[in-house]
């Protein structure tokens, strides 16, 4: 049987990328990076992205693969990913996922539903509707005729609840009957590991990410935020001003929040972003958990890695 492929994953802020360097310290690895953001050229402190620096320590694929007025769908990520994984091997390198877009994982591991494709006249009017009426409007909407997609939905997820509402008007079929259909099989026979970096305080991991906010608005974010904001492309529509951060400090640029209130709704936001992404790794088969705020984190990692890759 084949070496497992190890998925290096944890919320954010739990030091998944020092982990992946300490790894290939010892091991001829690539990074495969598993992350919705780090795609978008021009998005570089707002995303953690890895430094020249760190690139040039260990070969790290999918950075700067988009424009962040293009696109980039779980399914490409998979199809890319697994490209990737047969040339890493090839190369007689260790393949090693890394990051925190738990979507992306799913896609590559299970598969994905073939839902319908983006409807960008339909997104338009589902904007213009949420302008009026507010998210948690549409979210009561959706309740009325996808329930059961609503009760998974905060009321203020505006990607997620144009992705459901847009599925339901461009096919007439709620989201949660499209997910309940059989996904395509991974023909390409890999087994997945999950080495889980999470917290042993909450609270502790919460004192990160706004310690890092804070840090990421020292480094530069808001001229990062406002040189795209000052493009005549780009709008709050797209899935890259939509990551976070990026549309609190959006939302300050357009008048709409001070910029102390924009900076405490991002790291609020990030927060929650770390709850959901936990969430997702409890429920997953073969997890290996290290405690990513344990003194000895990066030994432990390393003999978690060893077991796998022995």
């Amino acid at each position: 049987m084949a070496t497992p492929i190890l998925c290096l994953a944890g919320p954010t802020a739990s030091g998944k990328s020092a982990a992946a360097l300490a790894l290939a310290e010892r091991w001829p690895l690539e990074i495969i990076t598993v992350d919705s953001a780090t795609i978008y050229r021009g998005m570089d402190i707002g995303t953690a992205k890895p430094s020249a620096q760190e690139r040039a320590r260990v070969a790290q694929h999918l950075l700067d693969i988009r424009d962040p007025a293009q696109s980039y769908s779980a399914a490409e990520f998979a199809h890319d990913a697994r490209q990737l994984i047969r040339d890493i091997r090839a190369r007689g390198n260790i393949p090693l996922l890394c990051g925190g877009t738990m979507l992306y994982y799913k896609a590559l591991r299970e598969g994905l539903n073939n839902l319908p494709l983006a409807n960008a006249a339909v997104r338009a009017q589902i904007d213009q509707e949420a302008a009026s009426l507010g998210w948690p409007g549409l979210h009561r909407q959706l309740a009325g005729y996808d329930p059961e997609t609503a009760a998974r939905l905060s009321p203020n997820d505006s990607q997620r609840l144009q992705r459901a509402i847009e599925i339901y008007r461009v096919s007439g079929i709620p989201m949660s009957a499209w997910l309940r259909k059989a996904r395509p099989s991974d023909d390409a026979g890999h087994r997945y590991m999950t080495l889980s970096l999470e917290p042993s305080d909450r609270l502790v991991l919460h004192a990160r990410i706004a310690a890092r906010f804070g840090q990421m608005m020292d480094q530069g974010l808001l001229a990062e935020v406002a040189a795209l904001h000052a493009r005549s492309d780009l709008h709050t529509g797209l899935p890259s001003m939509r990551c976070v951060g990026y549309r609190q400090l959006w939302a300050h640029l357009d008048g709409d929040a001070r910029l102390q209130a924009a900076v405490e709704q991002a790291v609020a936001a990030t927060r929650q972003l770390a709850k959901r992404q936990l969430t997702w790794l409890r429920a997953q088969p073969e997890r290996v958990v290290v405690d990513c705020l344990a003194a000895d984190a990066r030994d432990r990692i390393i003999d978690a890695a060893a077991q796998v890759w022995r």
